[in-house]
């Protein structure tokens, strides 16, 4: 794992939690879900570029998908 890999699980986590709260506060669990997504996947993911490319659909995906 090199430091691009922490930086952007420092980042796409920090905005997870983000969604985390945001989906809690106005019920909606598509927000609620990508959080935990976003903040989990870095872990499993090696590359940078496909944490990039993950990290940008969970978080464009609760504006599309309405659950």
């Amino acid at each position: 794992m090199d430091t691009a890999n922490l930086v952007l699980g420092l980042v796409f986590s920090s905005i997870g939690l983000g969604y985390f709260l945001y989906g809690r506060r106005q019920a909606s669990l598509a927000f609620r879900y990508c959080g935990i997504a976003l903040m989990v996947y870095p872990y499993f993911v090696g590359d940078t570029r496909l944490v990039v490319v993950i990290g940008a659909g969970l978080l464009l995906l609760p504006r599309f998908v309405d659950i």
